[in-house]
């Protein structure tokens, strides 16, 4: 008999408790954590944005004196412009669900692993919380590095033992102090997870304006979305044809990789959505079947600025400056912000781009960003 399943499965994004990439610091005094953290951030922050998590270590009769708020009246959230930055306190737990939207606009998060979980481990030995440790060794699932406190420099049994499944000749180690070491193994780690780029075709438009179906105009000796699929394709990890479900019956589109819209009656916007629910671990380079002018170097010049630290990386609109959304890399950071849009209401992918953290680029030629949805503009194409 076959199971059932209750919900739907989906692919999901490989996160930790609070990000994609995580590390908890676990295994010395949280004084010590947070002094390592700051200084392991202060070195990472000219190229990357560091997220980080503590634990309040003051008691609540001393917080109450020193930050008066609201909170005394009853307010449940209160917001606070601190010019430099900005403050948001609220009443009540969070959950993990939550910490990862807070925490999505960043590169990575650093954890007091004493107080808090994370998918990997920066692991200290340190005797002065050896007891302590002892305790959560469950902790320990991922250890990404291990660092050695004054006068230490062997591993002790207790841990030889509870690591005895993970490969400690593979853990690099070093002292706590030589930060350049950290920052260096941090760095490699965080290049060498950045998301991989897949391409992703828009096909599925109904083309009403253009009377035809635009991704079949043959501009270059084959339809525009065949010649827009071989151009990602060179450029891309993996490369697939955005189309609507009932476009399956096409022939032309037997034995091409397709990605069907899950996201119904939302145009582009559908598109993009639904190749992040197939993956939502890559980012996606979107390019529209109404660019017939689009050409590979292009292509190739927009990969070149690709800034995976923001949501997305963009042409500016030659027409009105505006971020031009159907030749864009989408980062995996990109998809819950879409969603949540949706959630507000709106369905354009520029107006997420025009309001979120984007890289824009201007193209070496702008030519190629002519779009061509009409007769009109058809008839007045220069090649």
């Amino acid at each position: 008999m076959k199971k059932h399943q209750k919900h739907t499965k989906l692919a999901r994004p490989n996160y930790g408790n609070f990000h994609r990439q995580e590390w908890a610091i676990i295994g010395t005094p949280c004084g010590t954590i947070q002094q390592l953290s700051q200084k392991i951030i202060k070195s990472l922050s000219a190229d990357f944005k560091i997220g980080y998590v503590d634990a309040d270590h003051a008691d609540e009769t001393e917080n109450s004196k020193k930050d008066p708020s609201s909170f005394t009246a009853g307010a449940a959230q209160q917001y606070t412009d601190k010019i430099d930055f900005h403050r948001f306190d609220r009443k009540g737990a969070l959950n993990y669900f939550q910490y990862r939207n807070i925490f999505n606009g960043e590169d990575a998060v650093l954890v007091n692993g004493n107080h808090f979980l994370a998918k990997q481990q920066i692991l200290v030995i340190d005797p002065k919380k050896e007891k302590s440790l002892q305790k959560k060794l469950d902790r320990l699932t991922e250890v990404v590095m291990i660092l050695f406190t004054e006068g230490i420099s062997e591993i002790p049994d207790y841990l030889r033992e509870a690591l005895a499944e993970q490969n400690l000749k593979k853990i690099p180690t070093c002292s706590i102090t030589d930060i350049s070491t950290i920052v260096r193994f941090l760095k490699e780690s965080l290049k060498n997870n950045l998301p991989v780029l897949n391409g992703l075709v828009l096909a599925g438009g109904k083309s009403r304006r253009m009377g035809k179906d635009k991704g079949k105009i043959n501009y270059h000796g084959k339809p525009q979305r065949e010649y827009a699929f071989d151009m990602l394709s060179g450029c891309c990890e993996e490369t697939f044809i955005s189309c609507r479900p009932d476009q399956s019956a096409d022939p032309d589109l037997f034995g091409m990789p397709l990605i069907f819209d899950s996201f119904l009656g939302l145009g582009p916007f559908g598109a993009i959505a639904s190749a992040f629910r197939e993956n939502p671990n890559t980012a996606w380079l979107v390019v529209a079947c109404d660019l017939p002018l689009l050409d590979k170097e292009s292509i190739e010049y927009l990969i070149q600025h690709r800034d995976t630290s923001k949501v997305a990386t963009a042409f500016n609109s030659p027409d009105n400056e505006f971020p031009e959304p159907l030749i864009t890399i989408w980062e995996p950071r990109s998809y819950p912000i879409l969603l949540s849009f949706l959630a507000q209401g709106y369905s354009c992918p520029r107006k997420v781009l025009i309001n979120s953290e984007v890289t824009l680029v201007d193209a070496p030629d702008t030519r190629v960003l002519t779009n061509v949805n009409s007769p009109e503009d058809l008839e007045g194409l220069d090649f």
